[in-house]
């Protein structure tokens, strides 16, 4: 039988269609509230808006019956229960402290095995949502990618750590026997992102300084990945996936051209390809002989970039 993972999340209403498009990459499909079920199981630290995953072991159509069930539970290492219903999902309203409490108790008093408050090794949740009640082991989303944000080399239009992270969350949702290539990497932001995640990804930028840049940000946080200096019309392996925060004139040099073959370089080498903008480039994606899959615009403040994935 295959599992079933209830996932929250926590977004800026800046962040909802980046959160939905990150949401299709991994699951097929998205939702507008903050809780979306599946049966595919993502680690919730890869992404900046999931809180948290229930892997459901058992459910009910009442907590009474949760309760009864619960007994079957066995487990071998140390536990704390947790009522996840801090704040409204979906439909179903926020329950009040005490009463999380009061069934933190309960259910953990039937389950065989030894509660541990202060320093459990796991975390059996228990869920109530639409009308139905869950328990199973939880994973909470760890904070620590947080500290990418502060890098030694930086500058003021990189991207965002968060985009960042979201933007290789959809260009690679399931990375597994995946090559990735940021062919215009400047300091590093995704190269960062990819490699704290585990997926080898590999980088490239035409400027020698910014290539410093990223291969002190890539050390900095101890990970290990390679940086090439030299133009993307040297690439001359194939890959899966290429990302591309797309130079732009406001900051560089580049013109429509140097875009445009950017782009075609980019379908002569990846099979997919993921492209921050800050403009529209639909006609330019087209000239290159790629097709859009999704899309959504990312803000921040009156800023925003577009994010476009094609195959």
């Amino acid at each position: 039988m295959a599992s079933q993972f209830i996932y929250t999340y926590i977004r800026h209403r800046d962040e909802q269609e980046l959160c939905r498009m990150e949401m299709r990459a991994f699951f097929g499909y998205d939702v507008e509230d903050n809780v979306i079920v599946s049966d595919i199981g993502v680690d919730p630290s890869r992404s900046p808006f999931i809180q948290t995953r229930l892997e459901v072991l058992l459910d009910a159509d009442s907590l009474e019956l949760l309760t009864e069930n619960v007994s079957k539970l066995e487990i071998d290492q140390l536990f704390k229960t947790v009522c996840l219903n801090d704040m409204t999902l979906s439909t179903t309203a926020k329950i009040g402290h005490d009463t999380r409490r009061d069934i933190e108790r309960t259910i953990g008093l039937q389950i065989k095995g030894e509660p541990e408050l202060d320093h459990p090794e796991v975390f059996i949740g228990i869920m109530q949502l639409d009308g139905r009640w869950y328990a199973g082991n939880v994973l909470y989303s760890s904070s620590d990618w947080h500290v990418h944000q502060q890098k030694p080399h930086m500058y003021s239009t990189a991207l965002g750590t968060r985009l960042a992270r979201a933007a290789v969350n959809i260009a690679v949702p399931h990375p597994e026997g995946k090559r990735v290539i940021d062919p215009c990497c400047g300091i590093g932001t995704v190269l960062v992102e990819a490699l704290s995640m585990g997926i080898p990804i590999e980088g490239r930028d035409i400027n020698p300084l910014v290539v410093y840049g990223s291969r002190k940000n890539i050390d900095y946080f101890d990970l290990e990945g390679n940086v090439t200096i030299g133009p993307i019309a040297e690439v001359d392996e194939e890959y899966d996936v290429a990302i591309i925060d797309m130079p732009y004139n406001l900051f560089t040099h580049i013109t429509a051209e140097g875009q445009l073959e950017i782009l075609k370089e980019a379908r002569r080498f990846a099979k997919s390809c993921l492209i921050i903008t800050i403009e529209n480039m639909d006609e330019m994606l087209e000239v290159a002989g790629f097709e859009i899959a999704d899309r959504c615009l990312a803000h921040k403040g009156t800023f925003s970039r577009e994010v476009v994935l094609c195959k």
